[in-house]
């Protein structure tokens, strides 16, 4: 489905009945790789997926890109589907997203899962890697990236033994526009530190991590597990950076017993 909201048109998907779960997907892909947790927790609860500015189905305007759109972007969906709060799941660039989102909408935010993303800042060297890869795909075309990407997002185990999946995360990564691609690596290299936030986050809160994350590694999910209160922490074994992609039932599950107790009562 699509609906045109701050001057673009964004897609997103709406399937199931029950408490709302709203899934906010990693970079450069879009929200085809919340398959497994659409077929398989949509039977229980409400799931959407969206396809955030610069990615999927969503436009890509050649434009500058803040986290802080896609944030108003998610919001605004919300509206459009009347959804006054949700359970929300960040996984990586969506994890980014999330951050913000909290900051200027909390009240619409029942409880968050935070999957293998962290709260600190990229680092200078992060800064330039992400400027390096968006010239790279800006001369070379999206292909130009996924090898690099793919050894980012997968364990060298699923890399190895799982064609499949390889390459299902490879045609999304191909198939993404350059504009979005460019305009996402600068959004997530100009975005805040949210350490000083965690402290802050008053609603429950699940953080999943694969145990073979280098991209967002055990460490930094640790972090957070600390600073925010009450935090859970779930680490995923052989999983990489896509932990919902490598081990969907291990990741369904535990997005599914957070949300059933979620749904118990009434936060305000």
């Amino acid at each position: 489905m699509q609906t045109h909201v701050n001057g673009i048109t964004l897609a997103y998907s709406d399937r199931g009945t029950g408490l709302p779960i709203v899934f906010l997907h990693a970079f450069p892909l879009n929200r085809t790789m919340w398959e497994p947790q659409e077929q398989a927790l949509s039977l229980q609860f409400r799931i959407i997926t969206i396809d955030l500015r610069g990615h999927g189905e969503s436009d890509a305007p050649l434009w500058r890109y803040t986290l802080e759109q896609s944030a108003d972007d998610v919001n605004a969906i919300l509206d459009h589907l009347a959804i006054q709060q949700a359970l929300f799941v960040g996984l990586s660039m969506g994890g980014y997203v999330l951050f913000v989102f909290y900051r200027k909408y909390a009240a619409r935010v029942k409880g968050l899962v935070l999957a293998d993303t962290r709260a600190q800042p990229d680092t200078a060297e992060g800064k330039v890697g992400r400027f390096q890869m968006a010239q790279s795909a800006y001369k070379k075309g999206p292909f130009a990236i996924v090898d690099t990407m793919l050894s980012k997002l997968l364990s060298p185990a699923t890399i190895k033994t799982r064609p499949g999946l390889v390459q299902q995360v490879r045609i999304i990564i191909e198939n993404s526009q350059i504009s979005g691609i460019a305009g996402n690596l600068m959004a997530m290299a100009e975005r805040p530190d949210s350490t000083p936030l965690l402290s802050q986050i008053t609603c429950p809160t699940q953080i999943i991590v694969g145990e073979l994350d280098q991209a967002t590694p055990p460490s930094d999910a640790k972090l957070m597990a600390d600073h925010i209160p009450n935090a859970r922490l779930a680490i995923i074994s052989n999983a990489a950076h896509l932990t919902n992609m490598e081990q969907p039932e291990a990741f369904n599950q535990i997005v599914a017993s957070f949300a059933s107790e979620l749904g118990k009562y009434k936060h305000h």
